[in-house]
This record gives C-alpha cells, structure tokens and sequence, in this order.
C-alpha cells in the first residue's frame, strides 16, 4: 500500500526537513549568529551601555572635585537718583576668582570612590542585560526550531492521513467498509490541518520576536539548528563554583561598598572643612575709585574659609547611624541572594537532569510508536486488521513523534537557563 511506502520515507527524514521547507530568499540563521546580532542590536544592551558611559563621565566628574576652579563674571549697573549721588551712573564691572578646596574631611576621597563603584554596578548591570538577552535569544532560538519541525510533522502527517482517507474511500465505494470508518479519518485530517494552522502561525509570532530581540526589523529567516545532543550532564559542583561568580553577587557586593563609602561620607560632614580662594576684580564708572576719585579701579582680595560643626541637635551623628543600618540591610540582602542563587543553581541542574531523562524517554517511546504503526500497516495490507486500526497507530505515532520534538527543544533551553544559572552563557 502506499501508506506504508510514505511511512519508509518519511521515517528515513531527519531535522534537516525543516530547511527544506525554507523558501530560497529566507536567510538560514545560526544560533551564534542570532546571538551576536542580539548582543550588537539590542535595545536593553544598549540602554545599558549608554548607563554605563553616564557613570564614567560621572566618575570623571568627581575627580575634578580636588581640583581649583576659575569663575569669571562680568556686570553692568545703571542707578538712577538718589543713589547716583553717591554711585556712578553708570558702571561696568569684571571680576576673576580662584577657589580651591584645602581639606574636607575626606569627603573628596570617598566621593571618587563612590563614582568609580558606580562604573563597576553600571558594567555588572550591562552584563546582567546581556545575560538576559541572550537566554531570551537562545529560547526563542529553539522555540523556532520546535515549531518549524512542527510544522513539518503536521504535512507529513497530514499526507499519511490523505492517503489512508483514499485507500478507505475506496474500500467504501466497493462496499467493503462503513462510512463511518471514512468519517473518523476525515475529522482527523480536519483537526492536523488545524494543528499546521497553529503551528505555522506560532512559527512566525516567534521568528517576529526573535527579530525583536535582534534589533531587525526582518523576521525572514530560517533557524538552522537541529536537536543531535550527547545529553552528558555537566558536573554539578563545577556548577556551584561557577555560581559564585554572578553578576547579581557582584552588583551586591560593590551596593554595599557604595553604602559604606556614603557612611564614611556623612562622617565626614562631621569634621571640619577649609577653602581658599582668591579673587580679582576691575570696575570703571564716573569717579568709582573712591581712594583717588579716578573713573577705573582694580583690587584684589583673599579669602580662607573655615567651617566646623559645632552643634545640629544630633542630626549628622544620627544620619551616620541611618546609613550604617541601611549598610547591614544591604549585607544582608546580599547573604539572602547568594542562598537563592544556590537554590536557582540546584533547581536548574534538576530540571536539566529531567529534561535530560525526558528525553531518552520520548525517544523510546516514538521507536515503539514507529514499530507499532509499521506492523498496522502491514496487517492492514495483509487485510487482518481495519482502517480503525491503522488510523489510532498514526496519531499514536504523530503524538509521539511531537512530544520527541517538545522534549529535544526543553533539553536545550534547560541548558540554556542552566548555563546562565552558573554564569557560564555565552
């Protein structure tokens, strides 16, 4: 029959199908290269990034604190009676000033600090958006190839199921069956169009949200990625070490830094601060020099500042201890986080490990649905078994065959999630 003809055929396939099913213009994209454009294009990175570039022009800023400024200033001054009977009705004034900070109770210090642990969270930031990018990216990645072998199934199947349809129309035209065994292979053949309907809608919703992820706005491609795996767990303690490493810790750790820094930054309010500046200035209006009554005048003055905290009812002392308890609730917020990355490590290697036996499973049982079909076929060609019969071993088998493919693709985005888990996605 040639039912069981399409069956060898079919059978003899493999995950490249899906390329065939590609239209020529399509682009074949791997899953390295949807990554590097990802990491290239994306919006999120590249938020990230210009975060990042503000935190080092804040960080340049800051070490410019130390250093002296120069301020110029210009001024025009009309005054009209009385006050021009003692000021010059007109004026013009310029005045040059040098101020430089002497000692300020190491706020300068901890201020550089503060703005170079803010480049470091800005760099952990960006590198958290990459990560998650990229897991995005590798999930979509094979989400696609699920669903294109999907769509390939859904034909195949949908060709076994026409071919059984008119083997039996036949049969029912020579009065050897009922229409009712025609009737249940037509609703079948109904429900698997429905089903390639779905699948090659969902196939272009995720191509679309690939090419999102991507920053292209061209959604035309093929992914060209296929479920061969040697499914060989990784060791889970170089997992736990690798964990250790993540860029959430890291971000934790240089917050509480930052907070300490800013403890040490309202001490310092606490201590005295000193300030120099020098300051020139010119003036010229009718008579303005009132030593010698000449129409200019230029002086030059000097000025050391002093301030010290004498007394504020307690408030900088108590704005110290504020911080230092917000300091302890971040260490403790970062103790916290580390135990839940644990459990996140743990739980990611189970659900791999699982994904893993799902796997093997799925794969046993498509083997058993394959030998099951073949010899429903060759009794239906021998006349011992019905239609019926034949058409329970095809959607056991489609089912099979789909839960083989869901499985693969789990497998691979299980690994994906638990490679981020141990900071080793790439």
């Amino acid at each position: 029959m040639k039912i069981q003809k399409n069956i060898k055929i079919f059978f003899g396939l493999i995950v490249f199908l899906t390329l065939s099913e590609t239209r020529a213009q399509e682009k074949v994209l791997t899953l390295e290269e949807a990554k590097e454009m990802a990491v290239k294009n994306n919006n999120s990175i590249k938020k990230a990034v210009q975060n990042t570039q503000a935190a080092q022009a804040a960080e340049k800023a800051a070490h410019t604190i130390n250093k002296p400024s120069l301020d110029a200033g210009l001024m025009g001054l009309y005054v009209s009676d009385p006050l021009s009977a003692i000021l010059p009705e007109y004026s013009g004034n310029a005045s040059l000033g040098l101020t430089q900070v002497i000692y300020a109770g190491g706020k300068i210090n901890y201020a550089k600090k503060t703005a170079s642990k803010a480049v470091e969270i800005s760099e952990v930031q960006n590198q958290l958006a990459t990560n998650e990018v990229l897991l995005k990216t590798e999930t979509t990645f094979w989400k696609i190839v699920d669903l294109s072998e999907k769509v390939v199934l859904s034909k195949k199947y949908i060709s076994l199921l026409e071919t059984l349809l008119a083997d039996l129309n036949n049969s029912f035209n020579a009065g050897l069956i009922y229409k009712n065994d025609v009737l249940r292979v037509q609703v079948q053949l109904n429900g698997a169009q429905l089903d390639l309907k779905k699948a090659q809608d969902g196939l272009s919703l995720a191509k679309m949200s690939l090419a999102q992820i991507m920053g292209t706005p061209n959604a035309d491609f093929s992914a060209a990625g296929d479920f061969k795996e040697d499914f060989i767990l990784p060791f889970e303690e170089e997992g736990k070490l690798k964990s250790q490493n993540r860029s959430e810790t890291a971000l934790l750790k240089n917050a509480v830094e930052i907070s300490e820094l800013e403890s040490k930054m309202l001490e310092a309010n606490r201590k005295p601060s000193v300030a120099l500046s020098a300051n020139g200035l010119y003036a010229a209006g009718k008579r303005i020099n009132f030593s010698n009554g000449e129409n200019d005048m230029a002086a030059f003055y000097g000025l050391v500042n002093v301030t010290i905290p004498v007394f504020d009812w307690g408030n900088r002392k108590l704005k110290v201890k504020e911080q230092d308890f917000k300091t302890e609730a971040r260490k403790t917020d970062l103790k916290e986080t580390q135990e839940l990355i644990a459990l996140e490590v743990q739980d990611a290697y189970l659900q791999l490990s699982q994904a893993k036996e799902r796997v093997a499973l799925t794969k046993e049982s498509l083997s058993s649905a394959d030998e099951n079909l073949r010899l429903n076929n060759d009794r239906f060609d021998a006349g011992t078994v019905v239609g019926k019969d034949v058409l329970e071993a095809q959607v056991l088998w489609q089912q099979a065959y789909a839960e083989t493919i869901d499985a693969n693709a789990a497998y691979k985005i299980s690994k994906a999630i638990y490679k981020k888990a141990i900071n080793d996605l790439k």
